[in-house]
């Protein structure tokens, strides 16, 4: 059984509901489904809190926004796909108004911007601290409008369909009936996010388990620069839920337990000449991250039941800023940890965050298949390098959604029908799905267990420090428990709302992403960004100014090779912030 359209777009969240506007746009004779496992106003896009980065102040400009970018991610950006997208970052920004975000505004009417950690000048443009819910309801509503899009609610993808080297559809399950269908297309779209869920604490959903990343490395699309994981300096013990940049934005300080403004005693880059705008809690995640560590090697931490951490003070804020800038952090400071930021000092720690590598795309989405495209955090293409700069993911599911919708778009007009045997691969995927289903209900292994064991290795070998001989025992156990997965016991083999199935397959996909994140990192012998190796402390530009790429070999496993990085106007050199 199969549907047939004309593009098919995985994941609906802030990229995903872009790149299907975009298609719908650029052709309306184009049929697009839209598959999705949660509905698209779940999808953790609606979590951002702090804005999206576009210069637009007088005293800004694209250059200034390129440069931080490239410098905040350690030289490993490709600089051709930063200068595309700070020049179309304010333009998107601007449609979303003309859509209806309420962006917040300025007393004489101008749209707002706070600053933003590595950046020198103000380009944040926030609505409160409630800007992803804005954006992806303005996405979502926009996307309504348009009768040629078809949604797929609570839809898995489990398999992308590749017919003599070009993909043209997908597999996917239907979580409600169990029904397994073929969903045909001239191209295919990847925006399912991130796989922060690789790691036991984060602020990712537990949506957010790499489907997008998995689906395209299995059908032989090489994964880039997976080594590189972002933490954030401040989320909620246990929950691991973030406290957004914009509360040291607004100036919030960053406290050990003597009550001293620590960061201070901290290298977090060489200070920008000329005025500026940032106070050393604005300094990059990764910098402040590390940081975080060498407090608490040195006994500065305060401990709790789920680690050490350290304090955000905001209480010199005042509550009038507080409610106006800051309302959602006071919401969740107050619903769960039972603290009031207004009066009191709020306990945070460094948290896995975001993925800076992904499906390795060029400017418009186009992966090394013919007819699969990628955007968001899933795709690589590579705007971030080794190390985000906070405010720029929500611009950039805009911009490379848009420029992925639209290629697709217009592969689509061109490409010849998927053949019959795309039908055939359907067929084998049912069946594959429907005798796993029944066949693994007698081992020991769970998948919860499993689960836990793959993030706990993660957290040890793969954190904010890494070491070669660590890295190296990572990935045989990380091999044994991807073969032990594969035959994990699923108690539950009814049809519908079947999660422990789907927990299954979440897992197969999660397991080959670790294998990647370990490999490129084991593989990596320098300190850059994110990826900091005790026994390589250096960078080392000569040998690793280059891209990682994963290539799924037929056992499994992931092979790693090198791209060079793309320079074009600014050539490596020191990090520069401001302070």
């Amino acid at each position: 059984m199969s549907v047939s359209h004309d593009v098919v777009i995985v994941g609906a969240g802030g990229a995903g509901l872009r790149a299907a506007i975009a298609v719908a746009e650029t052709d309306p004779r184009l049929s697009v489904a839209l598959v999705s496992k949660v509905y698209p106003m779940r999808s953790h896009t609606v979590s951002a809190e702090g804005g999206a980065a576009g210069a637009i102040a007088a005293d800004d400009s694209l250059d200034e926004h390129a440069y931080d970018t490239i410098s905040g991610g350690d030289w490993l950006c490709d600089q051709d796909a930063v200068e595309a997208f700070v020049a179309e970052a304010p333009r998107e920004l601007l449609r979303l108004e003309h859509w209806g975000c309420p962006w917040s505004r300025e007393p004489d009417g101008h749209v707002a911007v706070r600053a933003f950690g590595g950046m020198k000048k103000k380009r944040t443009w926030f609505a409160a601290d409630k800007t992803g819910f804005h954006l992806l309801h303005t996405l979502f509503q926009t996307s309504l409008k348009y009768p040629s899009i078809t949604r797929y609610d609570e839809w898995y993808a489990t398999r992308l369909i590749v017919d003599d080297g070009r993909v043209c559809g997908v597999v996917a399950l239907e979580l409600m009936s169990g029904l397994i269908e073929t969903i045909t297309g001239r191209s295919v779209v990847i925006a399912t996010g991130g796989g922060g869920r690789v790691f036991p604490f984060t602020t990712n959903a537990a949506i957010k388990t790499g489907d997008g990343m998995a689906l395209a490395y299995r059908a032989g699309a090489p994964l880039k620069d997976m080594e590189f994981v972002q933490y954030h300096p401040t989320g909620l013990p246990f929950t691991g839920i973030l406290i957004t940049e914009a509360a040291r934005a607004e100036g919030g300080w960053l406290l050990n337990k003597d009550g001293y403004r620590y960061l201070q005693d901290y290298d977090l880059g060489r200070p920008a000449p000329g005025p500026v705008l940032r106070s050393m809690e604005l300094g990059p995640r990764d910098r402040l991250s590390q940081a975080f560590v060498h407090e608490a090697a040195k006994g500065r931490t305060i401990g709790s039941p789920y680690g050490p951490v350290v304090h955000l003070d905001l209480r010199h804020l005042g509550e009038k800023v507080i409610d106006a800038k800051l309302p959602m952090v006071r919401e969740l400071c107050r619903d769960y940890e039972r603290i009031d930021p207004v009066h009191e000092l709020v306990p945070v720690r460094p948290v896995v965050h975001y993925m800076m590598g992904g499906v390795h795309t060029d400017l418009d989405g186009a992966t090394a298949l013919a007819g699969l495209y990628a955007a968001g955090e899933t795709a690589c293409v590579s705007i971030n390098g080794a190390n985000r700069l906070g405010s720029n993911s929500l611009p950039e599911c805009l911009v490379f959604g848009a420029r992925a919708g639209q290629a697709a778009a217009r592969h689509a007009a061109e490409a010849r029908p998927p053949s019959a045997a795309v039908e055939a691969q359907g067929d084998d995927e049912r069946r594959r799905l429907d005798e796993d289903l029944v066949r693994r209900g007698d081992s020991p292994d769970r998948i919860s267990a499993l689960r836990r064991q793959m993030q706990e290795i993660l957290e040890d070998v793969a954190g904010i420090y890494r070491d070669g001989d660590s890295l190296t025992k990572a990935t045989d156990k990380l091999r044994e428990l991807r073969e032990r997965a594969a035959t994990a016991a699923i108690d539950d083999t009814s049809r519908r709302f079947n999660t422990e199935r789907i927990a299954g397959l979440e897992l197969a996909g999660m397991l080959e992403l670790a294998e990647c994140i370990v490999h490129s990192a084991l593989r990596r012998e320098e300190s850059r960004g994110a990826h900091q190796r005790t026994d390589f402390p250096r960078r080392d530009d000569r040998k690793f100014l280059a891209h990682s790429l994963a290539h799924r070999e037929p056992d499994g496993s992931p092979r790693i090779s090198r791209l060079p990085v793309t320079i074009t106007r600014w050539p490596p050199g020191e990090r520069v912030y401001g302070r």
